[in-house]
């Protein structure tokens, strides 16, 4: 019985360590599409016409004639580190989590994003693209708190 309970254990834990995946960055509780490629994904954001909408930090894109939307700015310094999860949840369902400092302009009167839906005509090949180049244009930053110290009378 004791046997049974330690083999038992060492299995659980084996197929839990397996399942572990070292680089937390590109993970989201285990979600993982196959690598991408980066450049292939800017491809896909100027076919997509993404910058009609979005700039990218360090990235200069052609202007759309006729077109003076408000944009949403996409990568550069951060606090938090965008996940693959979160990025790809924020390109097939863009209204899961919007940010309370986005302009009226992109938000609709209902509270969900005007962003367009893209998932009749984005493949999946082309949304791992788009992730990949994506991911590193966010900088994450260490905020430095300063403490106030008090004196002790």
């Amino acid at each position: 019985m004791k046997t049974r309970f330690l083999l038992t254990l060492v299995a659980g834990s084996l197929v839990a360590l397996v399942g572990c995946d070292p680089d937390a960055r590109m993970s989201e509780q285990g979600f993982r599409l196959p690598d991408g490629d980066a450049a292939a994904g800017r491809e896909v954001f100027l076919y997509m016409q993404c910058h009609q909408c979005h700039t990218v930090d360090g990235e200069e894109f052609p202007a759309i004639p006729g077109q003076e939307p408000p944009y949403v700015a996409l990568g550069g310094t951060t606090t938090q580190v965008k996940t693959y999860g979160q990025l790809v949840s924020g390109i097939i369902n863009p209204s899961h989590k919007l940010a309370r400092a986005y302009a009226k302009e992109v938000v609709s009167e209902d509270g969900e994003s005007k962003m367009y839906n893209y998932n009749q005509h984005m493949t999946v090949q082309e949304l791992v693209d788009l992730v990949m180049y994506l991911q590193p244009k966010y900088d994450v930053i260490v905020p430095q708190y300063r403490y106030r110290i008090y004196p002790t009378t």
